[in-house]
């Protein structure tokens, strides 16, 4: 017989086991609330469905969950035991559930018509999200899927910090000429075997991308069904029409990159550039043929991720450069300079391109949910740098802001609109009784100022608070690294 002493041992090991006092020693240093039972008072409440904030509330939390919400004028009695946080004039908010996002980095020092390298960024990547308010994250696209398991693994045995991981697998497509670390496919049945493979590897969901022909795409799609995953896609040579006809459930990045707008687009051939080009100068997000690609988008429930972080750095001089100036510490001094080299050639270049399709964008992601679509958001930290983990985050929501949603809608599309993609409404995404203590305390009200949701004091992650100042230190200047 196994003594009692070390079963409960063995449970405490398990993360979510927030029943025990002992918290695993991997995530002690980062861990500043770790009561079993809480009560986080006179909070303001931000509670991710959209609704108008709530003043002067109570939430209790046990064995990582929350118990209850009301408001603290009741004077109620707090739970036995409770460690009770006076947080006046904080906000608490749903922990983010990122859904476009990444473990690797784009690695500086690249060599002239070499060749593209992104690398893993297993330390620093699951720590900077957690960091930011993201406790739930959709890598969305891996180049070391491997090594993307094993730091899921290792974060749910409460070994290393992190967020709750859907680890999303290599991209399926035609990777030679962009990410060569990725394999590429020979048709649909080698479309078919990918999926099939990893999914018995572990992966929760998949990506198609950019070359991907109609029929891999099918293919892909009809696999991923039959092992009840979900699939998104970058896309290139299908159209978003036809991908919803075909059954993606999601397309990432919004009609940017939508190539079926392009008048010499030819089936199964991706015209990035040229699209790109068109839809730039020519294409009218309110005309009739892109309102009825939204109305088949809506009408086969197909959500649309946005990534607006990832395409404002191509405009000239966004973000402004003292914002950015936050994430530096975060970087590697290589990767830095690469970044501020880079942005200093956007800015001496004229990109009027640039700058209207980030508003095109925003225009069409405005009119996909007036329209009844499904909005998430994502960080994509790809491209050239600077789009960092957990901070880009947090930009995408004052970019939503931006484009014309209230700061609690853009909440709502960062929080609850991801768990509901996830199938995970009701355990994640909102502030209820039944939902896991999955919560962002921010200094000040990230309802009436959206950039106040940079001012991450506390984030709990079943019910376990983390301080993100120490997360963030514990990985400073590895970006571009590890």
């Amino acid at each position: 017989m196994v003594p009692p002493r070390l079963l409960l041992s063995g449970v405490c090991v398990l993360y979510t086991a927030l029943v025990c006092a002992e918290v695993p020693p991997g995530l002690k240093p980062y861990v500043k609330e770790e009561a079993p039972v809480l009560v986080l008072n006179h909070v303001r409440v931000v509670d991710g469905t959209g609704a108008a904030p709530r003043e002067d509330q109570r939430i209790d939390i046990a064995s990582g969950r929350i118990e209850r919400v009301q408001s603290a004028k009741l004077r109620n009695a707090f739970p036995p035991g409770a460690k009770v946080l006076d947080l006046s004039g904080k906000t608490v908010m749903p922990g983010l559930v990122g859904m476009h996002e990444h473990f690797f980095y784009p690695l500086p020092g690249a060599v002239p018509d070499g060749v593209p390298l992104y690398g893993e960024m297993a330390d620093s990547a699951p720590r900077l999200y957690l960091a930011a308010g993201v406790t739930t994250a959709r890598t969305t696209g891996s180049v070391e899927p491997y090594a993307d398991l094993a730091v899921r693994q290792l974060i749910d045995a409460g070994r290393i910090p992190g967020p709750k991981y859907d680890i999303t697998g290599p991209y399926i497509g035609d990777l030679l000429g962009r990410i060569p670390q990725l394999h590429t496919l020979s048709g649909p049945e080698d479309a078919a075997r990918t999926v099939d493979y990893w999914a018995e590897e572990g992966v929760t969901s998949f990506k198609a991308y950019m070359s991907i022909k109609p029929e891999e795409l099918r293919a892909a799609v009809e696999h991923a069904h039959a092992h009840h995953l979900k699939i998104t896609g970058h896309l290139c040579a299908v159209g978003f029409s036809e991908a919803a006809e075909i059954g993606i459930d999601n397309l990432e990045h919004g009609v940017v990159v939508d190539t079926e707008f392009y008048p010499d687009k030819k089936p199964g051939i991706c015209p990035a550039r040229e699209a790109v080009k068109d839809l730039a100068e020519r294409v009218d997000i309110g005309s009739a043929p892109v309102q009825d690609m939204i109305r088949t988008l809506v009408a086969h429930h197909i959500a649309i991720t946005s990534t607006l972080a990832v395409f404002e750095i191509s405009v000239p001089n966004r973000p402004p450069l003292e914002r950015e100036e936050r994430v530096r510490p975060a970087l590697t001094p290589q990767a830095w300079s690469a970044y501020l080299q880079t942005r200093a050639e956007i800015a001496q270049q004229d990109r009027p391109q640039a700058a209207a399709l980030l508003k095109k964008e925003m225009q069409f992601e405005r009119d996909f949910v007036k329209a009844g679509g499904l909005l998430l958001a994502g960080a994509d930290p790809t491209s050239f740098g600077g789009v960092v983990p957990g901070y880009a985050d947090q930009r995408n929501l004052e970019l939503l802001v931006e484009a014309g949603f209230a700061p609690v809608e853009a909440i709502r599309i960062a929080t609850l609109n991801g768990a509901i993609f996830e199938g995970k409404e009701q355990s994640i995404g909102s502030i209820a009784a039944g939902r896991a203590a999955d919560l962002v305390v921010v200094s000040g009200n990230p309802a009436e100022r959206i950039d106040d949701v940079e001012n991450v004091e506390t984030v709990f992650k079943d019910g376990l608070g983390y301080d993100p100042v120490k997360l963030a230190q514990s990985v400073q200047g590895l970006v571009g690294l590890r």
